[in-house]
């Protein structure tokens, strides 16, 4: 196992949380301003630290995967960390379940620990518990609470570069559901995310996401419901017409990259989004 963390401007996150880490790691730097790569390299000399000249954005971790020499890598943020023991459990379970590509665990948020949304509606099982996985299956997860067989990661394409960051996480679930992967949900890996109180750009993180989940709709799902995202965007402007517009400069490029989703995963998002068959009331 390696864990694999791509960071920018986070210094005194990474020298605090790097340590936490029960396996090598890998620090992908993006183009940071603040001194972090020196930093991590003088305080941290056992984390191979990767220079990057440009912003890779969540695509530095797929920079990180290539080099990694594991069969399974971990990915974290620099606010955060696996608990003791889940690195472990995830590498027993990856062997124990060979159709599994990615595993996603727990995310408890702050100093209380307090359970992230997303990780009890992944319990909740919507989509079922297959036989061959080792929980829940899921068409989603957070980047910081993922493991990944690496080989299965980079024949899918990691994170796509032209999305950079916020939502990329969906684009890359779909295609490794539709390369016959199974992603599962197993609440034993435990990962603690304590992000700073302020700081981020909350408008133009809406913009991007919603750039971002347009982009994915368009480049993955049938016309109608792509349409549909579209048409949903614009009556709600603001941030998310702004991102409207973002994701119409890059229509060009979704057209050279558009590849349907099998219909057995198109069905999966369908019960996960609750959107119904094109053509259906």
């Amino acid at each position: 196992m390696t864990v694999v963390v791509a960071s920018r401007n986070r210094r005194e996150q990474l020298l605090r949380y790097l340590p936490r880490h029960e396996a090598p790691v890998i620090l992908v730097d993006n183009a940071s301003e603040d001194g972090t790569a020196d930093a991590v390299s003088e305080a941290l000399p056992h984390v191979h630290v990767v220079r990057s000249v440009v912003n890779l954005g969540a695509a530095g971790r797929n920079a990180g995967a290539e080099l990694a020499e594991t069969r399974y890598v971990a990915f974290a943020d620099d606010d955060s960390y696996w608990e003791a023991g889940a690195l472990g459990k995830a590498a027993a379970l990856l062997d124990a379940h060979p159709r599994a590509a990615l595993l996603t665990g727990q995310v408890l948020v702050g100093a209380d620990g307090r359970s992230d949304p997303i990780s009890a509606a992944m319990e909740a099982a919507p989509l079922g518990t297959p036989t061959d996985l080792p929980g829940p299956a899921v068409l989603g997860f957070l980047a910081c609470a993922a493991v990944v067989r690496r080989d299965a990661f980079l024949a899918a394409g990691g994170f796509n570069p032209t999305l950079h960051v916020y939502g990329e996480e969906a684009l890359l679930a779909m295609d490794l559901a539709a390369a016959g992967w199974g992603l599962a949900y197993v609440p034993a890996l435990t990962v603690r995310h304590l992000p700073l109180p302020a700081g981020r750009d909350v408008e133009g993180r809406r913009r991007r996401q919603a750039r971002n989940d347009l982009l994915t709709s368009w480049l993955r799902r049938p016309l109608p419901i792509a349409a549909t995202a579209a048409r949903s965007a614009w009556r709600t402007g603001g941030a998310t017409r702004a991102g409207l517009a973002d994701a119409a400069r890059l229509l060009p490029w979704v057209l050279r990259h558009r590849r349907a989703l099998p219909k057995h995963v198109e069905a999966a998002v369908r019960t996960l989004t609750a959107t119904p068959e094109p053509g259906r009331a």
